[in-house]
């Protein structure tokens, strides 16, 4: 072993010992992401009684729903390049602190807007914590072995908290009323505040040259439009709309300038440089591709089990819940295959093992094969999951210390964008393949009818109970079979999606680089400021 490898070992075993508090910190951060990924979908389950208390119209009602991922989207960057500048645990302690206030009024609101304004400040706090936790774990964890296995661990619980979203909902909305699926936040940032502030250490960039407060707003009114127009989009929303293509045009324009100011500026907001490092930019693509590939799917995939199969929501979730397991263990194992394979390797395998899972589920019908469910749904969390975790860890190895805040911001707008795209260009693909099935007409259907049920499966049930009789029965079959035929039409799309992916991940490292880190180590209280250099 050479003398610098030696040094650079020696400084990983200081940084082992004197971080002993790094796996503590890590549980703390942990708490916070899963917060912050429960409360994007544990308002799902509780909408109908929302709706039956505050009678919101159908536009506030989409706000209630739409508003926290819309406002948490657009300011990951801006609350990410702030923690880079004045401190993340203080803006991390800050999100705590507004997340709690915001779960409070949420609770006790007793009307639609002020639901609607409580959710967006949810959203603020959500923006706040999402890329504190992922840069504060790369300062803590300078050791890429072990920062592997911290971001598996991280990734793990944010697909948790996905999933116990709507189960934790429903629980207790079965005991509680509606306003306790936000009540639940409370009591765990008030132990997150005192304990975060005493064990996390503080980090930040260089600190040179002012912050570029206009590029913040630049960057967040653009993702603001560009996300809701994608969200419109999604939604089902005709696409020539002046409030869809306004959104969506303004927020491009803005993002463009907001890119063209950033190559100007000595100081630059975010460093576009680190795009032109292949691993940073591949693992960027690679985290949008997955979410376009697969966000859509899960949404279909609930439709599926409970209007062509029958199941209730209950059954449904417990249906998805190994998809959940598979993408813990995944998160778990992740570490040790990024070690043994290399980034390549790893989301290649991952994307090309999913694209199998997709493929694998185009054998669905209309008769429930739990063994092929199963199959399909473990294959696809590991797959899946795998993915994401190779791209992650190589995303942020990649950037500098000192942009990591800006880094793990650009992965979750990333994710977030690439999980809109995803919904509108799968649904887009599903209505393309699913209308023609029934608006070609049924026998015994009137035209009109056989119009509507080719809008969604839903509206055909429906359609169906109104006509009644064998009518009925031939309209619920013909429209259940158009669905099944959808379903694998855009089964295939996403797996042709998936395999563009793996053929991207071939621009990744062969190999995970570990040695010849030099790390200069916080300390686990208090500390100023944070620099690792790689």
């Amino acid at each position: 072993m050479s003398g610098t490898t030696t040094a650079a070992a020696t400084l990983r075993r200081r940084a082992a010992g004197a971080g002993a508090h790094r796996w503590v910190v890590l549980v703390v951060l942990c708490v916070s992401l899963l917060l912050v990924a429960v409360d994007a979908t544990v308002l799902h389950v509780a909408v109908p009684a929302v709706t039956e208390d505050l009678r919101p119209g159908a536009i506030e009602l989409l706000w209630i729903v739409d508003v926290y991922p819309l406002v948490c989207a657009s300011l990951l960057i801006l609350f990410g390049t702030l923690g880079d500048r004045v401190g993340r645990r203080r803006i991390l302690l800050l999100g705590y602190a507004l997340f709690g206030v915001a779960s409070a009024l949420a609770a006790l609101a007793e009307s639609a807007q002020v639901l609607i304004a409580a959710r967006a400040l949810l959203g603020v706090g959500g923006a706040m914590i999402m890329p504190a936790t992922l840069s504060i774990l790369r300062q803590v964890f300078p050791d890429r072995r072990e920062r592997a296995l911290a971001i598996g661990i991280w990734s793990a619980v944010a697909a948790v908290g996905a999933a116990i979203g709507p189960l934790l909902g429903g629980f207790l909305l079965e005991h509680f009323w509606w306003g306790s699926v936000f009540l639940v936040n409370i009591p765990l940032m008030l132990v997150s505040l005192p304990v975060g502030r005493l064990l996390l250490p503080e980090s930040k960039g260089d600190g040179t040259g002012p912050w570029d407060v206009v590029g913040a707003l630049m960057a967040a009114t653009g993702l603001f439009g560009v996300v809701l127009g994608v969200k419109r989009l999604g939604g089902g929303e005709p696409v020539a709309s002046v409030f869809t293509v306004l959104p969506l045009v303004a927020g491009a324009a803005l993002l463009a300038g907001f890119v063209r100011r950033q190559r100007r500026r000595t100081h630059p907001l975010v460093d576009l440089r680190m795009f032109r490092r292949p691993a940073f930019s591949t693992s960027v693509g690679c985290i949008v591709l997955a979410m376009l590939a697969l966000v859509g799917l899960e949404l279909i995939a609930a439709q599926y089990l409970q209007l062509v199969l029958g199941l209730s929501p209950l059954q449904t979730g417990l249906r998805l819940l190994p998809l959940t397991f598979a993408a813990m263990a995944a998160g778990l194992a992740g570490a040790r295959l990024l070690r043994r394979f290399g980034p390549r390797r790893t989301v290649c395998a991952g994307f090309c093992l999913t694209a199998v899972a997709v493929l694998l589920l185009t054998a669905m019908g209309r008769a429930d094969d739990s063994t092929l469910l199963l199959s399909g749904f473990v294959l696809l969390g590991f797959g899946l999951e795998t993915t994401l975790f190779g791209a992650y860890e190589s995303m942020l190895s990649e950037a500098p210390p000192e942009q990591s805040g800006g880094a793990a911001a650009i992965g979750e707008t990333s994710y977030q964008l690439g999980a809109g795209i995803g919904i509108a260009l799968l649904g887009s693909v599903m209505n393309a393949a699913y209308g023609p099935g029934l608006t070609g007409g049924v026998p015994g259907v009137p035209a009109s009818a056989s119009a509507a049920a080719g809008h969604s499966l839903g509206e055909a049930y429906q359609v169906a109970v109104q006509i009644g009789g064998p009518s009925g029965a031939a309209l619920r079959r013909a429209a259940g079979d158009a669905f099944v035929h959808g379903l694998h039409v855009t089964l295939l799309v996403s797996a042709g999606l998936l395999l563009l992916g793996a053929v991207m991940a071939l621009r990744l490292p062969r190999v995970m680089q570990c040695e010849g880190e030099a790390v200069e180590v916080p300390a686990p209280r208090d500390a100023v400021e944070s620099r690792v250099s790689v």
